[in-house]
């Protein structure tokens, strides 16, 4: 029982770190997008614009899609020549133009904090 107990504190040992770890870099990469669109604001805008809009595109493809599904499920569940068709045609479009959103999203709604100057010296020294 002690050994289970040993085992179990050594695994929340190690998930507080591991928790600890990605807050670090999840605020990391928040510092880093706030001091990005806070040198290159008018870009920032134009990202967040073209996200929302490629959101839009991404919604219409998504309809699509389903519609296609929709009407040819038993072609889809049948054949494995209309189901490498209907890969081919929709997939290489729908994940480019999903990493494309996810970026401009992404750099478009940097967050907006107040960065303290030991924050960008830290980020400085660990960047360098």
């Amino acid at each position: 029982m002690r050994e289970m107990i040993s085992a179990q504190d050594r695994q929340n040992e190690l998930l507080e770190e591991l928790i600890g770890q990605v807050g670090h870099a999840r605020k990391q990469r928040a510092l880093e997008l706030a001091l990005w669109k806070r040198s290159n604001p008018e870009l920032a805008e134009y990202c967040r614009r073209a996200a929302t809009t490629l959101e839009r595109v991404q919604t219409d493809l998504l309809a699509s899609i389903v519609e296609e599904v929709d009407s040819n499920a038993d072609l889809l569940l049948d054949s494995e020549f209309g189901l490498s068709e209907f890969i081919d045609r929709f997939s290489p479009k729908f994940v480019q133009l999903n990493g494309l959103f996810q970026v401009l999203a992404q750099l478009g709604n940097a967050p907006e904090i107040k960065i303290v100057r030991q924050e960008v010296r830290q980020h400085d020294a660990e960047t360098n």
